[in-house]
């Protein structure tokens, strides 16, 4: 009876372990094919750009002229996604003061 035992105790070990070596593989590939799937249906983002420098405080005899410009360019960077709407809201009002 011993031997039996042992005999069904070591298939019972070897099922065990191939059933969670082939459920490995099965997660690792679904998780390939679902990252696979996912990058051909997404374009790649770019990596994120370093914030810039931060606009010097216009001097008090700087037109309003002077401030639009700066904000049409801030509104260009923010659209060409070069800065983030909090980036852009910072930027707008440190130029209107």
């Amino acid at each position: 009876m011993p031997g039996l035992l042992r005999g069904v105790a070591r298939t019972a070990v070897v099922a065990g372990t191939a059933t969670a070596v082939s459920n490995r593989v099965s997660r690792r590939q679904q998780g390939r094919w679902a990252a696979q799937q996912g990058y051909q249906t997404q374009p790649a983002e770019p990596p994120p750009a370093a914030a810039p420098p931060a606009a010097p405080a216009p001097a008090p005899a700087e037109g309003m002229e002077s401030k639009l410009d700066q904000l049409k360019q801030l509104g260009e960077l923010k659209e060409q996604g070069v800065l983030t709407e909090a980036e852009f809201e910072e930027q707008k009002r440190r130029i209107l003061g």
